[in-house]
Formats: structure tokens, C-alpha cells, sequence
């Protein structure tokens, strides 16, 4: 059928299945006679293993969605995956998704490929609005593909930044809707920045007759980022979203997920890429899923969804046992804010250095903003950079609640964040007490003088 089972296939059972798979690979044949440049050679036991013996990669030349004859086997895992996961696209949240593929690379390239593909579309567009997100990948998809983003910067709601629909649109009527090649939105986002406004945007997009790309990196597993893709969809228009596999289906880092509601851009996409493709992502997506069945992935998801409201009230807790407090950002639903206001106005480097003492005490994915820094990508220069905004009320740390999150995960970084506060409070003070020696002893020479 195409879909993901219910229940997770034990490790023996997957094997088994992937081994039928490869063995309709001609390069696996008895009694095979490669004298092409490609036959699916290997030169080690150990990387053939490693790959199950599925060594042909997916797609053809001249499209990555293409069945290879000589590699039946990998051609249907490549259809299998592809349908498995718009399965489980649907079961998190876009019920009207019609079609996707995995494609072996990031979500930033991804993204190129997208904005190169729409390119043909519309031949006189040379601007992409961009409402802004202080992540590299995202501002240099957009570089790389050859078009010149037109940044919207965001407005302070209380303490979310969310995204200024009518700049956004009056920067359509200012540069003309035909010169506009698509609006690049996003879901999933650290706070105190909020996803975008995806309804609002796509009937913009609609109205303009613009294409509407949207970046979900890891949204596939929050319930509300999926809600607003539908929903975005529904009132208006969105073209693509793009997925990361690592973020959201706990595989290595070297995949994603191209996925729309209308199956013939989605085509078009496909064919874009050049050349054929590594297997490796869509082979280990494939095995993750048939290992957790569409039941241990909504597990997971019910988990992620928990971690994020415990690791909230316990980072709410300890904000205020430091006079500080949790940022109010309820439409962030996988990223939280603590502020760091005493520690920025007593001593500025406190706030970078409170980074280097969590990351040196094994804490990894936490991030530390402090205000007022200045980032220069492909020559364009961000005030504020990280905090997604030129001049952030605050300094602040933040924490995400990802699929896979354990509470040990939490009341393990919650320990250590609360020593390393205190170790800095310690610094604060006695710095504080140094200077107002300083400053009383040059007073009384002063004097003397």
C-alpha cells in the first residue's frame, strides 16, 4: 500500500527486506557482466555492508525520481520511501499534501533547488522576499540560487517577533509582483521569533499570483507548524515546504523532504536535480520508519509535545530564581527564551561566556544571544544578528524541545545551566567589587594630587 505499517518491524525483518531489495540489483547478479563506467562496484566489504549492497544510488541522469533499470531494487526503495514518508507527512498534520520526494541534501540546498526550479517560471523575477530569520543556510539558499532577498525585518509583539504582513506587501506593489520570483516564509524557528504568518502570506501570494515557498525545517514534528502549512494551503497558495530528515526523523544529517500540493511542480523539482543521487537518505529514513511503524512515530511526537511543556515550567522556575524570566512566546511551539538582563547589564562579555561554560559542561543546542552583535553574510550586514532583529529588548538563552528530548535530557541541562548562572552572578559581583575599588582608590590619589 505504500504506507507506513502501524506497528515497527523488528531489526531482523527490515534486514531481511532490505537484502530482497538489493539482490534485484544487477550489480548483486550471479552471474553479472558490467563494462560500463557504473556498475555498482565497491572496493570494500565494509562499505558495501554498510549499505546494504545497494550501491546504484537512485534516479537517472536526467532525473532523480526516475526508475534505473539495472537497479530495480534501489529504484523501488526509492519509491517506497517517497510514499512511506508523504504518509507521514499526512499522519502529522498536512492531510492535503499530494506528493513528495527525499532528496540528498540539506534543507538549504533544497531550498536553492526550489528557487532554481521556479526560475523558469518566471524568467524576469530577480528578488525573493524574505521575512527574516537569522540562519545562514536559509539567507544563502537564496544567494546561491542567484536572486537577491529583499529582507522584511520583524515587529516586536510583546516579546515575539512575528512577521510585518504589511511590509510585506507593500514591497510587492513597490517592486511589482512579476519581478518577484517567490515570498521565502518559515515555520519552525528559535525564539523569541514566532513562525511567519503562514495564512496571512499565502493569500498574499495568492492574490499577486506569487509562488510561495516555505522552509519547515524541523516542523514536521510540532502539530502547529504542520496546522499552518494546511492551513496556508487552504486560504491561499504554497508551492513547496521543505523538511529536514535529521531534525525531525532522527537520521544523519545529509537529507531532506520536497513536498507540495500540487504533483507536477513537484515533478518539475525533481527533474531539476542533475544526475543521479545517494540512496543513503532515503535508505535511512526508510529503516527509521519502518522501525518505529506510524504508532512510535506519533509516540514520539506525544513525548516531544510533553518535553516541551515540562522543560517550559522548569525553565520558567529557574528564570525566576535568577530575577529573570521566561519570554513570553506561545507561538513558538519547540523553541522557549530565558532572558539574561542582569547578566548583560552588569558585565556584556558574562553573556557569551555563560555560552562557553555550558558548552564546556556537555551542553549542546543551547543559545546564547547577546545584544547589539553584527554579522556580515554575502555582504549583507545584520544588526542583532541571532536575535532576528536590529535591536532585541534583551539578552537571552534558548533551549528547544526536539523530537527524541528524554526529561533526564532537561533536568540534566536545567542543573547545569543553574550552576553556571550562579558561577557567572560570582564573576558579575566580584568584577563588580574590583572596579569599585579601582574607582575609589584613583579618587583619593585625585584628592591627594
Amino acid at each position: 500500500k505504500g504506507k507506513c505499517p502501524e506497528d515497527g518491524w523488528d531489526e531482523s525483518t527490515i534486514e531481511l527486506f532490505l537484502h530482497e531489495l538489493a539482490i534485484m540489483d544487477s550489480n548483486n547478479f550471479l552471474g553479472n557482466c558490467g563494462v560500463g563506467e557504473r556498475e555498482g562496484r565497491v572496493a570494500s566489504g565494509l562499505v558495501a555492508r554498510r549499505h546494504y549492497r545497494l550501491i546504484h544510488g537512485i534516479g537517472r541522469s536526467g532525473d532523480i525520481s526516475a526508475v534505473q533499470p539495472k537497479a530495480a531494487g534501489s529504484s523501488l526503495l526509492n519509491k517506497l520511501t517517497n510514499s512511506v514518508v508523504l504518509d507521514i507527512i499526512k499522519l502529522a498534520g498536512v492531510r492535503t499534501v499530494t506528493s513528495c520526494f527525499v532528496v540528498p541534501m540539506a534543507t538549504g540546498m533544497s531550498l536553492t533547488l526550489c528557487f532554481l526550479t521556479l526560475r523558469h517560471k518566471r524568467p524576469k523575477a530577480k528578488y525573493i522576499i524574505w521575512p527574516r530569520i537569522d540562519q545562514k543556510s536559509c539567507f544563502k539558499s537564496m544567494i546561491t540560487a542567484g536572486f537577491e532577498p529583499v529582507v522584511i525585518e520583524n515587529v516586536l509583539e510583546g516579546d515575539e517577533l512575528r512577521t510585518d504582513i504589511q511590509a510585506v506587501e507593500a514591497k510587492v506593489k513597490t517592486l511589482g509582483a512579476e519581478n518577484i520570483l517567490c515570498v521565502h516564509s518559515t515555520t519552525s524557528c528559535f525564539a523569541p521569533r514566532v513562525p511567519d504568518r503562514l495564512e496571512e502570506l499565502a493569500v498574499i501570494c495568492a492574490n499577486y499570483d506569487i509562488p510561495h515557498i516555505v522552509n519547515n525545517a524541523y516542523g514536521v514534528q510540532s502539530s502547529k507548524c504542520m496546522h499552518l502549512i494546511q492551513q496556508g494551503a487552504r486560504v491561499g497558495r504554497i508551492d513547496a515546504f521543505v523538511q529536514s530528515l535529521d531534525k525531525n526523523f532522527m537520521v544523519p544529517v545529509g537529507g531532506a523532504i520536497i513536498a507540495g500540493f500540487n504533483e507536477s511542480f513537484i515533478q518539475e523539482i525533481s527533474k531539476m536535480y542533475p544526475g543521479r543521487a545517494s540512496a543513503s537518505p532515503s535508505l535511512d529514513v526508510l529503516i527509521t520508519l519502518l522501525s518505529l511503524g506510524a504508532s512510535g512515530y506519533k509516540q514520539l511526537l506525544k513525548e516531544r509535545k510533553e518535553m516541551f511543556s515540562y522543560l517550559s515550567s522548569e525553565l520558567k522556575k529557574l528564570a525566576d530564581s535568577h530575577n529573570e524570566r521566561l519570554l513570553d512566546t506561545p507561538h513558538n511551539p519547540i523553541s522557549l527564551a530565558m532572558s539574561l538582563k542582569n547578566l548583560d547589564e552588569n558585565n556584556g562579555a558574562a553573556v557569551t561566556q555563560l555560552g562557553s561554560m555550558l558548552f564546556t559542561r556537555q551542553v549542546s543546542g543551547a543559545r546564547v544571544v547577546p545584544c547589539g552583535a553584527v554579522q556580515t553574510v554575502n555582504n549583507y550586514t545584520f544588526k542583532g544578528f541571532m536575535s532576528h532583529t536590529n535591536d532585541y529588548p534583551c539578552a537571552y538563552l534558548n533551549a528547544a524541545s526536539a523530537i527524541g528530548i528524554k526529561k533526564q535530557d532537561v533536568d540534566v541541562f536545567l542543573k547545569r545551566l543553574d550552576k553556571c548562572l550562579k558561577a557567572s552572578r560570582k564573576e558579575v559581583k566580584k568584577e563588580k567589587s574590583v572596579n569599585e575599588v579601582c574607582n575609589s582608590n584613583t579618587g583619593t590619589e585625585q584628592l591627594e594630587d
